[in-house]
């Protein structure tokens, strides 16, 4: 009976899909579904779960009712089943984007018993109508796609999925399949309690998408970043996620305005224009489609070669099913998302006034977030870790960016053994946050609550490392699987078995020093990484232009500075500008100083590009979408009628502040500023004498220096003025 039931699978699977052959689990799955039997299938994105409720739908009696969550996706499953099969009504959805006459004649075909698939957002199915009418249709079984959204901890929580199983005992007492591919072990249980399905067989894959490479950069000139990595892919399909709808429009006419055929994706449009974008993305017609992190797109495209994350997601859920649409067919998937902690700051803002439990769920899942982004670890390690898998980290074949480029080891034995004993001696009662400041001796608020700081080993960990250092302690002896945090409590560290065992008898362990993002995001914007890897910087030929700059600046009795200064030095150790007209478009230097200095300087780069056969990356200049030229034309034409810069500011919405940074621009590349009738209120004519003169002598137009030298004589703003007065009179 077995073997005849398994050829009739082969056939069904034949017949309908052309396949000849199932995946992974899919046939098991199918069989348990036949047998009327509840099913719990966890499969990754592209693992082929909608077959698994697709098929069994088409060979059973009477309609099976999907639930799902998207518009988006119900339309993308709808139009696939029907091009493959030739009833038009073998699948319908019943959704608020339908009218009046569509809703009937889905009613309709469902009641004859041509339609064997209806997909239905949850919403629609708290309606008494549409309750009322499935109560008179035989129904195959329920299906739940995208089920994460029961639980509280999935990271697409949805209240109205938590009604399912009531409504569902109102409508048909059939066997439910309940599907997903982000689900922690806490989310899996929450689901199978809430559904009344703790009986369920489930089908578990593995999470390993091995054709996918995860990468993370800190999140400095993103728009450049993305635009050179995209054009590095041109014609290859991609998605690009933001935090919020604005930023969505914003960017996707950014990427239109530099020749990228993308459109935006939202639940903010309309749903005419979301199904006409959708299309054009499946159909080849634009390459990218730029989408909110919060709003599930549904597209199902097996070729997708790219998923950036312009901001970081707010959980690791989300994250692995949003890159998990990078190439579904086995082919290339690259998964880049750039990470600032000032994102993670706007996630957790928007969790206030929210219940409190609700509130620590986010800020847990948040701090997963960060944990995994700032890992030095195999990505892939971390994401199986997160989801109840093993992973030996051999196996990723530098598919991730801290598997190509190892970080260095050293011997963290003292580190894990101390760590280990101050969580037991704090009876395993807080979160990583805690134990941190408490081994490095910080007073904080959570500490002093508890008197912590009168223990004898508080601090004992200060001379070690910071904060950060024992945040990636405690990262990696989670994932030797000595520690665990216990969700239940919202993050609270658990000594495992494992690491019980440690503490006994501590043996060697490997730590892999960890990178700081944190730093690098308060460096600022002098380094620019280019894609694939990053470019490296060119010390050779950054040593060689500090020396021509300097040979100039004697020859011309003028300070380095004034010719170009150091991050225009070091961009072009970037870019290799070989012209004037590519030397306009490095940073801080505009027309006139190209025009002035620039001839020795691009000489020199063509000769050293030439010489060593420098590979130089594309030349992508990334048109901006506000036309800033006509604020700095009004700006400087305010100053030659000789307005206050405070008016002026007031003028254009900008702050002081901001003023005097768009001059130390405007002048730094290359163009004269006359402000000397505001520096006259501020200043005498000796003390400008002696600003302007050290200036001219000086090596560095630091403004710390400089008050060094005048100990604190004058104030940091009164000497950018007049810094903005000698560059502008010296250099332009």
């Amino acid at each position: 009976m077995e073997k005849s039931q398994t050829i009739d699978l082969k056939k069904g699977l034949k017949t309908h899909f052309g396949f000849d052959s199932f995946r992974g689990e899919q046939e098991k799955v199918i069989q348990n579904v036949l047998k009327r039997k509840n099913t719990f299938v966890i499969m990754p994105t592209g693992g082929g779960k909608s077959m698994c409720y697709q098929l069994p739908a088409l060979l059973l009696d009477g309609t099976a009712i999907i639930v799902s969550p998207l518009i988006a996706l119900m339309k993308n499953q709808v139009d696939a089943i029907r091009n493959i099969n030739d009833n038009e009504s073998v699948a319908h959805f019943l959704n608020s984007s339908l009218s009046k006459t569509e809703i009937s004649r889905v009613k309709s075909d469902v009641k004859s018993g041509k339609t064997k698939m209806l997909y239905v957002a949850p919403e629609s199915l708290t309606k008494v109508s549409n309750i009322d009418f499935l109560v008179e249709v035989k129904i195959s079984f329920f299906a739940i796609d995208e089920a994460h959204c029961i639980s509280e901890w999935g990271h697409d929580f949805r209240p109205e999925y938590r009604r399912l199983r009531q409504i569902f005992e109102q409508i048909s007492k059939v066997p439910i399949i309940a599907l997903t591919a982000t689900a922690t072990p806490k989310v899996q249980y929450d689901i199978q309690k809430n559904l009344s399905m703790l009986d369920a067989v489930v089908f578990k894959s593995s999470f390993n998408r091995d054709n996918l490479h995860y990468e993370i950069r800190p999140k400095r000139d993103v728009q450049k970043q993305i635009v050179q990595y995209i054009k590095k892919n041109l014609g290859k399909s991609g998605i690009v996620y933001c935090l919020s709808r604005k930023k969505v429009e914003e960017f996707a006419e950014l990427l239109q305005v530099n020749g990228i055929n993308a459109l935006p994706y939202h639940a903010g449009l309309d749903s005419g224009t979301r199904a006409r974008h959708q299309d054009m993305f499946l159909m080849e017609e634009i390459d990218v489609i730029v989408a909110t992190i919060a709003f599930g797109m549904g597209i199902d495209k097996p070729d997708v070669r790219f998923v950036i994350h312009h901001d970081i997601p707010k959980s690791i859920e989300s994250y692995y099913q949003e890159t998990g649409r990078a190439g579904r067919d086995g082919g290339e998937g690259n998964c880049l998302a750039f990470y600032s902690y000032k994102d993670i700051e706007k996630l957790e803002n928007f969790l206030q006034g929210k219940a409190v439990a609700e509130q620590e769920i986010g800020k847990q899942l948040l701090s997963d977030m960060v944990s995994y982004a700032e890992t030095s670890v195999c990505r892939r390690k971390y994401i199986l870790h997160y989801f109840g898998e093993n992973y030996d980290d051999s196996n990723c074949n530098s598919k991730c960016d801290n598997c190509e480029s190892p970080k260095d080891r050293m011997e963290g034995k003292q580190y894990v053994e101390k760590l280990l004993n101050v969580i037991n001696d704090l009876n395993e009662m807080h979160k990583a946050k805690h134990y941190c400041s408490f081994l490095c001796g910080k007073s904080t608020t959570d500490v002093k609550q508890f008197n912590h700081q009168n223990l004898a080993s508080f601090g004992s960990g200060k001379d070690d490392g910071d904060e950060f250092f024992w945040n990636a302690v405690i990262r990696q002896s989670c994932l030797a699987g000595l520690l665990h945090k216990d969700i239940e409590t919202y993050g609270l560290l658990k000594i495992t078995e494992s690491g019980r065992n440690y503490i006994k008898s501590p043996g060697p362990f490997s730590l892999i020093k960890e990178r700081d993002y944190t730093s690098e995001e308060e460096a600022g914007d002098s380094v620019i990484k280019i894609s694939g890897g990053g470019a490296a910087f060119d010390d050779v030929l950054y040593k060689m232009l500090i020396d021509l700059r300097k040979e100039i600046s004697k020859k011309r009795n003028i300070p380095p500075f004034v010719i170009f200064q150091e991050p225009s030095l070091k961009d072009m150790c970037f870019q290799y500008p070989i012209s004037i007209e590519e030397l306009t478009n490095i940073q801080g230097v505009g027309t006139g100083k190209a025009s002035r200095y620039g001839n020795p300087f691009v000489d020199l780069i063509a000769n050293y590009v030439s010489e060593n056969n420098i590979e130089r990356p594309q030349d992508i200049t990334v048109k901006s979408l506000v036309n800033k030229s006509g604020m700095k034309v009004k700006l400087i034409q305010n100053i030659d009628s000789k307005l206050p810069l405070e008016d002026i500011g007031k003028s254009q919405g900008k702050s002081f502040e901001e003023v005097i940074e768009e001059l130390e621009v405007i002048v730094s590349s290359g163009t004269r500023v006359n402000i000397n009738y505001h520096i006259d209120k501020i200043l005498d004519a000796d003390d400008q004498d002696e600003i302007f003169d050290y200036f001219s002598s000086a090596e560095s137009d630091e403004l710390t220096l400089a008050q060094e030298e005048f100990d604190e004589l004058y104030s940091e703003e009164e000497l950018r003025l007049m810094r903005i007065k000698f560059m502008s009179e010296m250099a332009n």
